[in-house]
């Protein structure tokens, strides 16, 4: 795992996804839940593991980077459920896992980085609006050296899309965000939770100003396209700018 040096919630457990109590697995019952990272790795143990301790959750909509419904579900097939991790399930069920899946799982095309979800359908954006009763918020990119204009739009203003659009869920009843262990900085010992206040930052610095990094990052990507960058020395100047502005937090 890696820094989510971007992201503006506090870090939460993941041993809340490894080890739903008795109490969390009644709760989820007929609960409908909007996952988003759903390719990742945690995304798809959080599922499998919904499916398997308590096959009588609603529905889980799961939002996967796709332009389209079949693009999603190539997706879904060759990520998710293809996968060993769902062997359990499988067996489990047998001939019947194919219906099983397709009774509980919708998937949802879109992309964190773009308001609204990057879900186009406004039909499917209402009937998620009106059924979500949890958000779980998984999606993210974990590199040491990712782009900055990527690191800002999947860690910060993905997670901002997320929270916008939880707030629209009329039934919503949690909005769940998890993030690396490196969002707490680098710090010994055991580290408690803690909720944190709008602008409150762990070194009690005055933080980092969204608006201007997107303002520099933009400028930044205008002037490697007006020289006519290639795609690669863009990647690699947005990659040293992530470095850069990381570095003066």
């Amino acid at each position: 795992m890696s820094f989510n040096f971007l992201n503006p919630f506090s870090a939460l457990s993941i041993s809340f996804l490894m080890e739903l109590s008795g109490t969390i697995v009644e709760s989820l019952e007929n609960k409908s839940i909007l996952v988003t990272g759903s390719t990742g790795f945690l995304a798809k143990i959080f599922v499998e593991k919904v499916l398997r301790i308590q096959p009588d959750v609603k529905r889980l909509f799961l939002l996967l980077r796709a332009t389209d419904s079949k693009s999603a579900m190539r997706r879904f097939h060759d990520e998710v459920i293809g996968k060993e991790l769902f062997r359990v399930l499988r067996k489990k069920y047998g001939a019947s896992f194919d219906s099983f899946i397709s009774g509980k799982v919708i998937l949802v095309p879109g992309d964190i980085a773009c308001e609204n979800l990057g879900v186009k359908d406004s039909d499917l954006r209402e009937e998620l609006w009106g059924e979500i009763d949890i958000v779980v918020n998984l999606a993210a990119t974990t590199k040491f050296d990712e782009r900055y204009d990527v690191a800002l739009g999947v860690n910060t203003l993905g997670a901002k899309h997320v929270l916008d659009f939880a707030k629209n869920c009329v039934k919503l009843q949690m909005l769940l965000h998890v993030s690396t262990a490196y969002v707490s900085g680098e710090r010994e010992g055991l580290i408690l939770e803690k909720p944190f206040y709008m602008g409150e930052t762990l070194n009690g610095t005055s933080g980092l100003d969204i608006d201007v990094e997107l303002k520099l990052m933009e400028e930044r990507l205008n002037e490697l396209r007006a020289e006519e960058a290639t795609k690669e020395a863009e990647k690699i100047a947005m990659k040293e700018m992530g470095v850069e502005r990381f570095e003066r937090i």
